[in-house]
């Protein structure tokens, strides 16, 4: 049995991950979502358990010193990490398995795991960008300030991905997505044993 892909989603603020990864999954039978712990406050419809794990930051430190983060990150004033718990089970199964974490969380996953599929998402323009973090309507002024530069610095860093998608449209961008992994399913180094097999039957 294939290993499942390690999938690592991650964009600037305000570039649509969630919307993307929401579809995406929805779409894609053997894709499962790792849910992050965060000790941010929910936003308007977060659900505990469903879009992240929100815990306290004693909580979130105990976790750390149980090492039972993939990864962690501070990221604005607040911490995320990736849980481990069951990430290995799902692969080891031929199950696919999505981050969709920070970029500074994927830079650290990236040393850890350099077989994972790491995808950044772009916006199609500044200008746009700029619309999608003022349509949130939960930045104050100073606040949407420090985010949209953060935003900018962070597109930059997108180079150290392997793939690089435009979210223009929610639509385009999946199909995208689902082109490039379908491509690192016929990846040689994630097949070799089809060629023991083939090899071992002629011998």
């Amino acid at each position: 049995m294939q290993k499942g892909l390690l999938v690592v989603i991650s964009g600037a603020s305000g570039t649509g991950k969630g919307t993307v990864c929401k579809k995406l999954l929805a779409e894609s039978e053997k894709i499962f979502y790792s849910i992050s712990a965060t000790t941010r406050q929910p936003r308007a419809g977060e659900t505990d358990g469903v879009e992240y794990f929100f815990v306290t930051v004693e909580e979130f430190k105990n976790w750390i010193a149980e090492d039972k983060f993939l990864e962690y990150a501070e990221v604005y004033g607040n911490f995320y990490g990736t849980p481990i718990h069951k990430i290995e089970e799902r692969l080891n199964r031929g199950e696919d398995v999505l981050l969709e974490i920070d970029i500074q969380g994927a830079l650290n996953v990236m040393k850890k795991r350099p077989d994972g599929v790491y995808i950044f998402l772009l916006p199609p323009s500044l200008e746009e960008l700029k619309n999608r973090i003022k349509g949130r309507g939960s930045e104050s002024p100073e606040t949407f300030e420090r985010r949209f530069q953060s935003a900018t610095n962070e597109i930059a860093t997108g180079k150290k991905y392997q793939y690089v998608v435009v979210n223009d449209t929610v639509d385009a961008a999946v199909e995208k997505i689902k082109s490039i992994l379908a491509a690192e399913r016929c990846k040689v180094n994630r097949n070799e044993n089809l060629f023991e097999k083939l090899l071992g039957d002629v011998i």
